[in-house]
């Protein structure tokens, strides 16, 4: 059975704006120093799933950057783009329906675009061990993040405990981003891990899915499996994708069904959600400042200094967040970061659109 892998690269990474923008997303930024977000997510699996193999969703407002910077060996006639944005469901379902036309029944491995990982070999090996159990079970199948603190901005995933010594388990529960009370109490538990937003099933399996827990969206839907990969596709997909329902798969599947097994994984992963997070990827230096950019500072500790070309300086702060592009600064404490969304968001209502 062939695998193949579908990136969800459509977001905007509001939470890393002003360097994240709608027409230049994260997913597209050399953040690591390696390679841009989308490559490196692509380059993690070479080994496991071929370049040819890999489908790419996207927006109409990001595609021609995209395929500037995407790896030349991932076909352009693989890259998706959604007429609209309509959550990770619809997303899924039109790659998932691309893949079943294309190449009949097969194992669809869901990437998102802007995660990092530090040790890759461990998880090609967890992802090796979800394909065998999508393989062999018939069942939804994720890759859940061992905690390693009680963080607020991941989602959990409750587990049943086992007696046997198998290293995967049964799902009880998908919970969204807790506060910090609930956050602590999952963390102390041993009994949740962080969601990474990795899944892993039978194209044929997700496909019942929908059927099952979202029948009108699949229902609206169902009219591509008749276009895709015809001259009227375009046509068809700018008439039905907008009136599809927008809805996240985990609200409309996941939280749902009671055939999921999670594989916890422990390979050093990081979403590089928010400026906060940067330390996981780039090192500190001796006051335990983390700097890209022109920059002295004066009893300055346990920042992050991001700039471009112009010189920054700062005096006596501590625990801040400072980036500085061409049109904009962001001037934030580390404890709010995560509200820079709330940030873009107010720009969106007062139309800044430049700015976005």
């Amino acid at each position: 059975m062939q695998v193949f892998s579908v990136i969800m690269a459509g977001g905007g990474g509001t939470r890393f704006w002003p360097l994240s923008r709608i027409n230049k997303p994260k997913q597209i930024l050399n953040i690591s120093g390696n390679d841009v977000l989308i490559n490196e997510t692509i380059k993690r699996y070479e080994k496991i799933i071929p370049y040819e193999n890999t489908f790419i969703v996207t927006i109409e407002s990001q595609k021609k950057i995209l395929e500037e910077v995407l790896l030349a060996d991932v076909p352009k006639r693989n890259i998706l783009v959604e007429p609209v944005a309509r959550n990770t469901a619809p997303c899924i379902l039109y790659a998932a329906m691309n893949i079943y036309i294309k190449y009949g029944d097969a194992v669809m491995c869901v990437f998102p675009s802007d995660h990092y990982i530090t040790n890759v070999e461990r998880f090609r090996f967890i992802l090796c061990n979800a394909l065998k159990l999508a393989m062999n079970t018939g069942k939804l199948v994720t890759i859940g993040i061992k905690p390693t603190f009680p963080s607020t901005g991941y989602g959990y995933i409750k587990f049943a405990q086992k007696t046997d010594h198998t290293d995967f388990f049964e799902v009880l529960e998908f919970i969204e981003k807790p506060d910090f009370k609930h956050a602590k109490m999952y963390f102390d538990s041993g009994s949740y891990l962080w969601n990474s937003g990795i899944f892993v099933w039978k194209v044929s399996v997700i496909l019942e899915n929908f059927r099952r827990f979202l029948p009108r969206l699949y229902e609206h839907a169902e009219i591509l499996l008749k276009y895709i990969g015809t001259q009227q596709e375009k046509e068809v997909l700018n008439k039905v994708y907008p009136q599809l329902q927008n809805i996240s798969i985990d609200h409309g599947i996941l939280e749902r069904s009671n055939e999921i097994i999670v594989l916890p994984g422990d390979f050093g992963w990081n979403d590089v959600g928010s400026w906060d997070t940067l330390g996981n990827i780039l090192p500190s230096d001796e006051n335990g400042n983390i700097v890209k950019g022109d920059f002295i500072g004066i009893d300055t500790k346990n920042c992050i200094i991001y700039g471009n070309d112009k010189f920054i300086a700062t005096i006596g702060i501590d625990n801040m967040i400072i980036v500085n592009t061409e049109d904009a600064l962001l001037v934030c404490s580390k404890e709010r970061a995560q509200d820079v969304k709330k940030l873009v968001n107010l720009l969106k209502k007062q139309n800044k659109i430049e700015l976005l």
